[in-house]
């Protein structure tokens, strides 16, 4: 199994400290910002200590295209409204795949964006547009373009949303897809059906287009369109469901991430980690009452 989370990159040691949390979680698999996900603040990458931290991948057998990225919140491709929006969003994404490349990361994951009212249609084609100017020297990288929940005026809710933008773009072969499984829950789409649910994405997309999972919870019953994530196993998926999509054979070497939130100010993935790996839900790992 491919499995980790989502790490923070913080002073003074910042990737190479996100590859000791990986490690200390038990995870072969991480996912990082190399920012604060909600502002355009960004460190000098030569404060990463990139080379410290491969090596240290290298020793504990972590691979490289297991190190996932993904965009800030803040780039929102799809705005037709405000062309400075839209612009700023260009740029921040050509600049966040420079560093995925520095870093030496494969996927990056970026939220389609929200129209904001214009309507669907024309968000995706405003989403196709930022995505040609940005991956102008994509080289190769490839952006995974997030299910999402549905909340406000998202685009990229269901799988012909998300076909629509691939099909719209020029560089489309560095175009890929991350499920989350909350977002795809909230959606409205029953992850019981699972195996139903990958045959429909695979002749709607191409299950070779799926490169990461994002495996969380959701506090939300399915449809309603809200994205709140919660620990494996205490939310309104469940922890069977959830163990049984880490473990798909159709799945096996796609990275799955967890996103989940803390407990008690601390990251609970060591302890969701091995559940999933144990297959087996264990109450007494988290100091969590189940909802």
């Amino acid at each position: 199994m491919i499995i980790g989370s989502h790490v923070s990159m913080s002073a003074p040691d910042y990737m190479l400290q996100a590859i000791k949390d990986t490690i200390s979680y038990d995870a072969n698999a991480c996912m990082i910002y190399t920012g604060a996900p909600s502002n355009s603040r960004r460190v000098e990458l030569s404060k990463f200590k990139i080379d410290e931290a491969r090596e240290l991948m290298a020793e504990h057998g972590i691979m490289p295209e297991n190190i996932i990225i993904h965009a800030p919140y803040l780039i929102n491709l799809a705005n037709t409204f405000k062309p400075e929006t839209f612009m700023g969003g260009v740029e921040f994404l050509v600049r966040e795949i420079e560093r995925t490349q520095a870093i030496g990361a494969k996927i990056l994951v970026l939220h389609p964006g929200s129209h904001v009212n214009a309507g669907t249609e024309a968000g995706i084609k405003k989403i196709c547009e930022g995505l040609d100017q940005a991956m102008e020297n994509i080289g190769d990288t490839m952006i995974a373009l997030e299910t999402m929940a549905g909340k406000g005026s998202e685009c990229g809710c269901d799988f012909h949303q998300l076909k629509a933008i691939i099909d719209g773009c020029r560089y489309k072969d560095h175009l890929a897809v991350c499920f989350d499984t909350c977002h795809v829950h909230d959606s409205g789409r029953d992850l019981s059906k699972f195996d139903e649910l990958l045959d429909e994405f695979d002749e709607i997309i191409g299950l070779d287009r799926l490169r990461v999972i994002h495996l969380n919870d959701s506090k939300n019953s399915c449809g309603a369109r809200k994205d709140r994530h919660e620990n494996i196993g205490y939310g309104k998926i469940g922890f069977d469901i959830l163990n049984m999509i880490a473990h798909h054979p159709r799945l096996e070497q796609i990275p799955k991430i967890l996103e989940t939130p803390y407990v008690d100010d601390q990251p609970p993935y060591k302890e969701e980690i091995k559940m999933l790996k144990q297959g087996v839900f264990d109450s007494r790992l988290l100091n969590k009452q189940q909802g």
